[in-house]
Formats: C-alpha cells, structure tokens, sequence
C-alpha cells in the first residue's frame, strides 16, 4: 500500500531507484547517524545540544524528502505546519528527533521517527534508535516469539491507567524515555504493552504504530478504534500497543476506569 518508485538519480551517489519503504529507513538511519555524530566528544551538551540535534535532523529530513519525493507533503514536529498536506492522499509524518531531553542527556533512548502514512493509514514506515544502533522498519520486523511478563512506562513515574493495567495483567514496569523507545521495546519484545494516555501528536507515535502495526502486535485507541493520522488537528489523545494475544484483556482493563 502507498509503495510508490522513487525517481531514478542514475546512481549519483544515490543508490538509484528507493521504494518508499527503503526511503523511510534510510533517512530513519541517516538522520540517526548525524545525530549521533553531532554529540562527538561531548564537545556540545544539554539544551544545546537538543536545540542543535532538533535542526540539524529536521534540515537534513526535509532536504532528502524534497529530493526524493518533492510531490509528496509532510508534517514535522519541528517545521511549521501549513495545512497543504490535509488535501494530500500521501504524507510523510517526521520526528527527527523523539526525546529531546534523553538525547541531550547523553541517555540511548531516544529515536528517529519516518512514516509516510497513505489517506491517513501508515504505510511504510521506520523507526531507528540511534545509540544503540537499531533500526525497524515495516518492510521487516515480525512479532517477537515469546512474552517478556513487561509493560513499558514513563521513566518519570507510572499513570494511573498504566498502574491500573500493569496490575490488572500482573506486568512488570519498565520504565523508558522516549515514545519511539517505549513502542520499539514492545516490537523488541523487551516488554508486551505499551499504554499511553496523557495524549500525543501524531510525529510521536505515527511510525512507531506503523512499525508495529506490520510486525503483528495490536494498534489501537482505548476503546479499540483503529488509529489514523494526517488529522487537522495532528493528536492522538491515547493509544495502545501491546501482543495480539493480551489487547482484549488490554482493552477491557481501560475500559474499566475510562
């Protein structure tokens, strides 16, 4: 679905034709790649560091998208959102960088966000996590074999409705930073559900959802709904990521307190 040609640059430095699938990971480890080479030596730290990591992916992203797919729109956390892409049937949602702060931090998890979602469905997507050297993408994750007994969380503390499924499904917490690192745990299989209701924007958790989405695991709002993307107000207000086998029991535990 959505997996358009890219043009053919005749082997420029360009490894000719790029499917959007491979487009998408690419620029996930590219941008992951420079962002990890701009903390060099520490010789740049703190906000510093975040402000310049923000620019530098979002400059490199959208220069690579106007080359490769100039047709094609795009909304960005860190780019002013024009509201050309609503009439748009293929749009690309960008994190370049999800976890600013753990970034800025020196911590590893933190991750680069690629989704090109198609009348709002993610189609093909990936997500790198930099510092570990990781990349997902929906052209080849599968669901992870066996169950971890975990439910990832915030690293500043559980939620209520995290609490309250954790203890409903007998999980363990644990605990990370960025969304792209909590939902690429449960792709992993370091953990089996990720529960977010505190709400999001769409670049937070779009490619992730993508990604988990074609490895198998259940994506979804609270109350079991299908997620979409590309809205005129770009929010998630909750979501649910979690093993097939356990959503209804996911599901019905939210179910009890929302």
């Amino acid at each position: 679905m959505g997996r358009t040609p890219g043009a053919d640059f005749g082997g420029r430095g360009v490894r000719g034709t790029l499917d959007d699938a491979a487009l998408a990971a690419s620029i996930a480890q590219g941008a992951g790649e420079l962002l990890v080479a701009a903390r060099h030596d520490s010789l740049l730290e703190g906000r510093l560091l975040g402000d310049m990591g923000d620019a530098l992916a979002q400059a490199w992203i959208a220069a690579v998208l106007r080359r490769h797919r100039p047709a094609d729109a795009v909304l960005s956390e860190e780019a002013r959102d024009t509201g050309e892409r609503l009439g748009a049937q293929r749009v690309w949602i960008i994190d370049p960088l999800d976890g600013t702060r753990e970034y800025a931090a020196g911590r590893d998890d933190w991750a680069v966000h690629v989704a090109l979602t198609v009348d709002g469905v993610p189609a093909d997507c990936a997500v790198s996590l930099p510092a570990t050297g990781e990349l997902f993408s929906t052209a080849d994750v599968a669901i992870p074999d066996e169950a971890s007994g975990r439910m990832v969380v915030s690293r500043h503390g559980l939620t209520y409705e995290t609490s309250w499924v954790a203890d409903r499904l007998a999980l363990q917490p644990y605990a990370l930073g960025s969304a792209g690192a909590k939902a690429m745990a449960v792709v992993r299989g370091d953990a089996d559900a990720y529960v977010h209701g505190m709400g999001q924007y769409e670049w937070d958790n779009c490619a992730p959802v993508g990604v988990a989405t074609a490895a198998g695991l259940h994506c979804s709002t609270f109350d079991g709904t299908p997620l979409r993307y590309n809205h005129s107000r770009p929010y998630v207000r909750d979501f649910v990521i979690c093993r097939p086998e356990i959503a209804d029991r996911v599901l019905s535990a939210l179910d009890e307190i929302f």
